[in-house]
């Protein structure tokens, strides 16, 4: 991405834009309700590669085009396709990779379920540090009912966020749950109608991109990492993240802001 982020690469199954800092990236073959193929888990890890690096991306929002979210595989492509096995695991590869870049991106993503998100549609929504959805979509892990299992770290997440019982309703029995119920228990932060949805999700990227990057950075591993970790460890790590962000000037920014009575402006040193 160019210093002036004024020109943005042309996927040919995403549609990125960058607007207030947050960059959206619409998920887009939505003749086949953005089901999943080598190509898009390619450039979503090409376009997470450039929000990590680039300083004008502060948020990310993960969206489909469409009248769904992702519907995972496409099954049709999958059917037809002449693969060995060392390209199968190769494209299941892929899955986990883009998984783990979300989660592991240094700035917070949101997805904006607005339809469909199943299988690995519902993976990605999982590694995001937030899932609103529209009422009326479906979040689901079919898996078990086409003879397959989830990937993306799905059974690590999802019981932290919503708890083992509902985890296992969810991964054993393949229920969907539309945007009210995910709200309710947790596996999502809010259910919006339709014609909210995308404004929504903005607003919500556009709050986390003006916190302080650095400390967004720090954050986010220790939160994530916090289930497996030993206090005296989160302690220690905490310990090292304030010093670190004590070193910034987005810290000094933030002190005199506070003094001063008015909204900081942070720039990500």
């Amino acid at each position: 991405m160019p210093a002036d982020a004024t020109a943005l690469p042309n996927y040919e199954t995403l549609l990125v834009t960058l607007d207030a800092r947050v960059l959206t990236v619409r998920l887009n073959r939505p003749q086949r309700l953005n089901a999943v193929v080598e190509a898009l888990y390619q450039e979503l890890l090409d376009v997470l590669r450039i929000a990590q690096q680039s300083p004008q991306v502060r948020a990310v929002v993960l969206t489909g085009e469409g009248r769904a979210f992702c519907v995972g595989a496409d099954m049709k492509a999958h059917g037809s396709a002449k693969r060995t096995l060392f390209q199968r695991r190769a494209y299941l590869q892929l899955g986990n990779d883009v998984c783990e870049a979300i989660t592991k991106l240094s700035k917070p993503v949101v997805a904006a379920v607005n339809g469909y998100a199943l299988g690995a549609g519902a993976e990605m929504a999982v590694s995001c540090d937030f899932i609103v959805m529209a009422d009326e979509a479906q979040i689901g892990f079919p898996e078990t009912s086409i003879g397959t299992c989830v990937g993306g770290g799905v059974s690590k997440l999802l019981p932290q966020l919503v708890g083992l019982t509902q985890a296992r309703r969810l991964l054993y029995l393949g229920d969907k749950l539309h945007g009210p119920e995910a709200a309710r228990i947790g596996l999502a932060l809010a259910s919006y109608p339709q014609a909210q949805l995308m404004a929504e999700a903005q607003t919500l990227a556009e709050r986390l991109a003006k916190q302080a990057p650095v400390s967004m950075a720090m954050l986010k591993p220790l939160v994530n990492r916090s289930a497996h970790t030993s206090m005296e460890s989160q302690l220690q790590q905490e310990l090292d993240a304030v010093f670190t962000c004590s070193t910034t000037d987005d810290w000094q920014e933030g002190v005199d802001a506070f003094a001063e009575r008015r909204a900081p402006n942070f720039f990500g040193q």
